[in-house]
């Protein structure tokens, strides 16, 4: 069988996904506005730059009943409503602007998926028949899913196939839809068959897609084929949905096919392919939208909730990433991440003790997830807790009958959690064992040479380190710290000014290598100018590993007797 798999390209995006943009609105600051819209009005471009969808919509909405004719107010409010997933409230307001005439792209894209959510499938085509656009992927297979959600799968099939004829850029898209309609249909085999990417062209699988693969080919009795097809997209033992199906079929057991189980999902399937294809800038809206969409289709999807949180989550919409992710049943293969995914949301929003509470409940009761585990690890290692983030660490890697190359990351933290527990004879062996697993990785040999720097242990072959770091790494500013300290400690300190100023101006404001480069010119008598990058360090103190009191007392005293001085209070 030979899999194919398309990536998706700019051009094939503008082709298949509607225009957004945030649209003006009459209002300005500096107008007499109507009492009670000038805060509301200011309140909400804050928030339009902020990404922060609910003040969005609460702004907006409250611009609009002091100004309800305003078409940018009532825009903004939707589009607030939707994003942050409040569907209801948004389909109001975007039957608003389409009684008005001045409907956009993402209120007839509401409106659509709220005619799939009622499975009122003439409105959906009657929509289009009126010029309703959303975007020619969702419009050309909204026509689709409509017919076979009135019972005329001869008709679906004709308008998948005609999206697939007509438009060279929407056929893998188009094709991938037409087999999850085959196989919702029960015709596995020709599903099976348009997947396999031979008869009728090549197909664009997400993730999903290759699961949903699988699990026809197991109806089908082709087990040794879904697990091959798995193993080649996943490897020997993948986490979540998939991991669930390749253990089914390990079994020889067929998987129930759940990807499409109506008109609905359908459509479901079609805004989260749009919401995974548009995935680019930090601030763009549209992916988060059309997640939504598919949410509000199918509130059980599970990559559409763990792809809008995610989303969410990158947007700094901590809060409503958390609810989206509260929406995956327990029973689904994919809960693990969602719970993994709030943990993060939680700790990203400052609640800190409530996230790692989460995460050691999920260790309790998933003791054999090394995902949990690490994850667990990671949080505490960032918390300063090393003693416990060592022994996650640990716990995760007891549970790996082999540890191969994959592993490193795992073995590096723990080795970092070790060095910072002070048990530098467990943590040196195993910055070594990693770095046999990735000899040339600029972190690794950076962090091991950078601590015998310190420990004015093996300077010849920290330095050597340290330079291999800075070749895989020349904009790294603390590698490049790394070296001119390496420079420093062996004496070289005319080669350290250099290196230093350059690490500085990669990060001019971190405190340590501003204390470093008031160092070197101390040392090569700069004393003006390293009183200066002292000021600098303190400026932009406090960091765990600046000295404080040291650094003042060199600004006093000058370093040598600072140094000479504390230590003897040693």
């Amino acid at each position: 069988m030979t899999f194919l798999r398309r990536l998706i390209s700019p051009i094939a995006i503008a082709a298949v996904t509607m225009a957004l943009h945030t649209p003006s609105v009459r209002a300005q600051p500096g107008d007499h506005l109507p009492e009670g819209l000038a805060g509301a009005f200011l309140t909400g471009r804050l928030a339009v730059s902020d990404d922060d969808f609910l003040r969005i919509a609460e702004s907006y909405d409250r611009a609009l009943a002091a100004d309800p004719e305003n078409a940018g107010f009532r825009e903004l409010a939707m589009q607030g409503h939707l994003l942050s997933g409040n569907f209801a409230r948004a389909v109001e307001l975007a039957e608003q602007t389409v009684d008005e005439s001045d409907g956009s792209q993402v209120a007839n894209a509401t409106l659509q998926a709220d005619a799939f959510k009622r499975s009122d499938y003439d409105a959906a085509l009657a929509a289009l028949q009126d010029g309703r656009r959303t975007g020619p992927l969702a419009d050309a297979m909204s026509v689709a899913w409509a017919e076979l959600g009135r019972g005329s799968m001869s008709d679906a099939l004709a308008a998948f196939d005609a999206a697939i004829d007509e438009r060279a850029e929407l056929a893998p898209f188009a094709l991938y839809q037409k087999a999850m309609a085959l196989a919702f249909v029960g015709d596995l085999e020709r599903a099976a068959d348009i997947l396999s990417g031979e008869p009728e062209g090549p197909v664009n699988l997400s993730r999903r897609g290759v699961v949903a693969h699988m699990t026809i080919l197991s109806q089908l009795g082709q087990f040794d084929e879904a697990l091959n097809l798995g193993e080649q997209m996943f490897g020997s033992s993948p986490d979540g949905d998939a991991g669930a199906v390749m253990a089914a079929l390990a079994e020889g057991e067929a998987v129930p096919f759940t990807t499409v189980t109506s008109a609905s999902d359908g459509m479901a399937e079609v805004y989260f392919l749009l919401s995974s294809a548009l995935i680019g800038e930090r601030s763009d809206w549209l992916p988060i939208i059309y997640g939504q969409l598919a949410l509000a289709l199918r509130p059980d999807h599970g990559d559409a909730i763990l792809l809008t949180g995610q989303l969410l989550e990158r947007a700094n919409q901590f809060t409503l990433a958390d609810q989206v992710y509260e929406l995956m049943p327990p029973e689904n293969p994919q809960y693990l991440g969602a719970q993994l995914g709030r943990a993060n949301a939680l700790y990203q929003s400052g609640q800190t003790e409530e996230a790692i509470d989460s995460l050691f409940a999920l260790a309790e009761t998933k003791p054999d997830s090394v995902l949990v585990l690490s994850s667990l690890g990671d949080m505490l290692r960032r918390e300063e807790r090393f003693d416990e983030a060592a022994d996650a660490y640990t716990r995760a890697i007891d549970l790996i009958d082999e540890i191969e190359e994959r592993h490193w990351v795992l073995l590096y933290t723990r080795a970092i959690s070790l060095e910072r527990m002070g048990e530098w004879e467990l943590a040196e062996p195993e910055f070594r064992r990693v770095l046999e697993f990735v000899p040339d990785e600029p972190q690794v040999l950076n962090y091991l040479g950078y601590s015998l720097v310190e420990q004015r242990r093996n300077l010849d072959e920290a330095l050597e380190m340290i330079e291999r770091a800075v070749e895989g790494d020349p904009e790294s500013g603390y590698i490049v710290d790394s070296l001119g300290w390496a420079y420093y400690r062996l004496g070289r300190y005319e080669e350290a000014v250099p290196v230093m100023e350059r690490a500085v101006e990669l990060l001019p404001a971190d405190p340590i290598l501003n204390d470093h480069l008031g160092d070197v010119y101390w040392a090569v008598g700069r004393e003006r100018e390293a009183r200066f990058q002292w000021r600098r360090a303190l400026s932009f103190a406090p960091h765990p590993d600046l000295d404080v009191d040291l650094v003042r007392r060199k600004l006093e005293i000058g370093k040598d007797a600072a140094l000479e001085e504390f230590e003897a209070a040693e």
